[in-house]
């Protein structure tokens, strides 16, 4: 009978050393592997989409999709990557919030029953914030067919869950090139300009005289009242960036229905910055008011006071201007109503809109021009 004799010292010892190498290699396989997994997933995280059918709750009585709808997934896309992308780095947890929304078009409407297809991309970062780009696409389900429905551009900081006025630092994004990232810090550096000089109007909005005549700003003025709500909120408990745009969008969309009192949508939205943050249990109250009305749109100045249940303390949170048109039963554009002016207030805020109208259409103008090559 054959007995198994072990292995002596010097064949034990050279098999030992032979699975340290072994296993060290395999090691520095995994952290190779590892890296290359955390790479890919932070480029990864710079963006994101969401898809969502249109509902009858999401449309006005004619079909056509609300622009605050959009608006308010187009900001909550832009949260999502905007936050997964600030905690990938080591640190506090943060939550990326809303500052700033550039001019916004809207180039297309939506209806009922299409899916928005909603891709935000992280396109810049500086050291305390980040741009995220927006495109949305409309998709008939039916037919297969898409259209670009929206583009957006929107400015987000980064705050700590521990602390919300700790800004955190932004981890950097890679860049296709050079060009790419100066075009961003162009972009960059002329919002926080901007943001700098544009404060928040704080005029108190008068409420409108008793029965008005038709078609004065007094006539179609509306406003509503809002309770904060813990749904309405981010994990800081303030107010969601997208839902105070939904608002807006409600009211301004009042406002445009009862001036020509036929099928209304959003045209566009200047750009609006946060000035203050809303915190939950607060009363918001939104107001919409005619500023200028052209021959086939309508400007409306949209104010966003909240104020404490607790404490008397009220304040200008957010303002902007939206842009209205007219449409038919077949979604044509429909000559606006003129607006009746009265007093020097009217006349004054009428003649900066008519500014803002001429200054945007030239702009319009001017992007169809073909380029010199």
């Amino acid at each position: 009978m054959r007995c198994f004799r072990p292995p002596t010292n010097k064949a034990a010892s050279k098999a030992a050393a032979g699975e340290e190498k072994r296993q060290a290699k395999q090691s520095q396989q995994v952290s190779r592997d590892d890296r290359a997994a955390v790479e890919a997933g932070a480029q990864q995280d710079s963006k994101y989409q969401l898809s969502r059918i249109m509902r009858p709750d999401d449309a006005n009585i004619v079909g056509n999709v609300h622009g605050g709808i959009i608006l308010k997934m187009i900001e909550e896309a832009g949260c999502i990557v905007g936050t997964r992308h600030c905690n990938t780095q080591t640190g506090d947890r943060c939550l990326a919030a809303l500052v700033r929304v550039e001019k916004t078009e809207f180039l297309s409407p939506m209806f009922i029953g299409e899916v928005a297809h909603v891709t935000a991309e992280i396109t810049y970062t500086s050291k305390h914030s980040l741009e995220v780009q927006v495109k949305v696409l409309a998709e008939n389900i039916l037919t297969g067919t898409k259209k670009l429905a929206n583009k957006a551009a929107l400015w987000y900081v980064p705050c700590s869950l521990k602390n919300v006025n700790k800004v955190m630092d932004v981890p950097p994004i890679k860049y296709a090139s050079e060009v790419q990232e100066q075009q961003g810090r162009k972009r960059y550096e002329a919002q926080k300009l901007e943001r700098l000089e544009t404060k928040a109007r704080t005029e108190k909005v008068l409420p409108p005289p008793l029965n008005p005549e038709k078609h004065t700003v007094g006539f179609s003025q509306s406003s509503l009242i809002h309770l904060v709500g813990p749904s309405d909120c981010t994990l800081h408990s303030y107010v969601h960036g997208g839902v105070t745009m939904k608002l807006m969008d409600e009211v301004a969309g009042i406002v445009a229905f009862r001036h020509c009192n036929t099928n209304i949508v959003t045209a566009s939205v200047d750009a609006i910055n946060f000035h203050r943050k809303i915190d939950k249990g607060c009363v918001v109250t939104v107001t919409g008011r005619l500023t200028y009305v052209s021959k086939r749109s309508m400007e409306i100045e949209v104010l966003v006071d909240a104020s404490s249940l607790v404490e008397a303390d009220q304040y200008r949170a957010v303002s902007a201007f939206f842009t209205f048109i007219s449409l038919d039963k077949d979604n044509k554009p429909l000559p606006v109503p003129p607006l009746m002016i009265d007093g020097e207030e009217e006349q004054r805020r009428s003649k900066e809109g008519e500014a803002r109208y001429l200054q945007s259409k030239a702009k319009r103008l001017a992007d169809r021009e073909p380029q010199p090559e």
